[in-house]
């Protein structure tokens, strides 16, 4: 298979993972663990997290509905404190940055696809998508869609020109990879970034090794 694009979701592949700082904030101020994380995920698309992320909900909003599902699932949540966690120190991958250079200079299309929201007062991400080489950045806050909604999955390939079946996805969350792999992307689950790279040189048939 010859492909033509390369699509990364960002946080959790290219940035870090913003369950990372979840696991950080219920250490800091003793919640159990995986309480965020579950909390996110039981409220799924109808959640304060996935509405801040469609951007239906501003922060504020967000911050009154996101504390009252956590103080419903037992638990007391500073809702600000916890996304300054998120948002601090959120620099990309080396990694996966030379990668993204790699497969331009190839002449591959490059492209990020993400589940993200408007920038607040609290965000503070030192180089942000548009900094590191994609061809096209879609993202939730700005589409009013997310992943898993494979109408996303669609809006990416087309500002790419390319098909789902030339295009190989890497996301962190298998919930985000199957609707990928239903319109025919080949996908790679990032649990490991350099194990992920690996994987998909063995896709393209070239190194991506950071000299």
């Amino acid at each position: 298979m010859t492909f033509r694009a390369v699509i990364f979701d960002l946080g959790g592949v290219v940035f870090p993972s913003p369950f990372d700082a979840f696991d950080e904030y219920e250490r800091t101020v003793g919640l159990p663990e995986r309480f965020v994380r579950s909390v996110v995920a039981a409220s799924a698309e109808d959640g304060a997290w996935a509405r801040f992320e469609r951007s239906d909900i501003d922060f504020a909003e967000f911050c009154r509905a996101f504390e009252a599902e956590c103080a419903a699932a037992g638990g007391d949540v500073d809702a600000v404190e916890l996304m300054r966690g998120v948002t601090t120190g959120f620099a990309p991958r080396p990694a996966m940055t030379g990668a993204i250079r790699t497969i331009r200079d190839r002449g591959l299309q490059v492209g990020a696809l993400t589940n993200n929201w408007a920038a607040t007062g609290d965000r503070t991400e030192p180089e942000g998508p548009a900094d590191l080489g994609f061809h096209t950045v879609v993202e939730s806050a700005i589409e009013g869609i997310r992943k898993p909604d494979p109408r996303i999955y669609h809006l990416v390939c087309e500002r790419l020109a390319v098909t789902p079946v030339e295009c190989v996805f890497l996301d962190d969350l298998g919930v985000n990879l199957k609707p990928a792999r239903a319109l025919g992307m080949t996908t790679i689950k990032v649990v490991d970034a350099h194990d992920a790279l690996d994987e998909l040189a063995g896709h393209l048939g070239f190194s991506l090794a950071v000299d």
